[in-house]
């Protein structure tokens, strides 16, 4: 075995927590906004994200911004989008300077199903988080993530 492939194996049991955390929470968060808002967590993630933009100076993401901000490859955003959009959640518009630029804004539906379904992602959210703080491997992430919540909020 070389070193490398040695130094991969240690990180690995960190990676693989890492990857359990996730998964668990995404699939805690998944359960419950379909169940209470007929939305996807990466619905939910688009939305989250495309309702922070302003008409400001850059304050529209471009879709490869978008696709970015979700952890998404840009095709799989466009169908993400285009799902909202014929839902009635999102409206693509062009790029006042830019003819060749798209933009995607919330809509008011949008908006009114995000803020009926915060409540219940931050609960969902919080349920997860504390349900994998009392599994070892898992402990130190959660510990992470709420030590950055924290510093975000003050």
């Amino acid at each position: 075995m070389t070193v490398g492939t040695t130094d991969a194996l240690r990180a690995a049991p960190g990676w693989y927590a890492l990857s359990l955390l996730h998964g668990r929470i995404d699939s805690h968060l998944e359960r419950a906004l379909q169940g209470g808002h007929d939305l996807s967590s990466r619905e939910y993630s688009l939305l989250e994200v495309l309702s922070h933009q302003h008409d400001g100076e850059g304050g529209h993401l471009r879709m490869n911004q978008v696709a970015d901000a979700v952890v998404l490859s840009q095709s799989a955003t466009t169908r993400l989008v285009t799902r909202l959009e014929d839902r009635g959640l999102l409206a693509r518009y062009l790029c006042p300077t830019d003819r060749r630029g798209i933009y995607t804004n919330v809509t008011p539906a949008g908006l009114e199903l995000l803020e009926q379904a915060r409540p219940t992602h931050d609960a969902a959210l919080r349920e997860a988080l504390a349900a994998a703080a009392a599994d070892p491997r898992l402990e130190p992430f959660v510990a992470a993530v709420e030590h950055l919540n924290r510093a975000a909020v003050g």
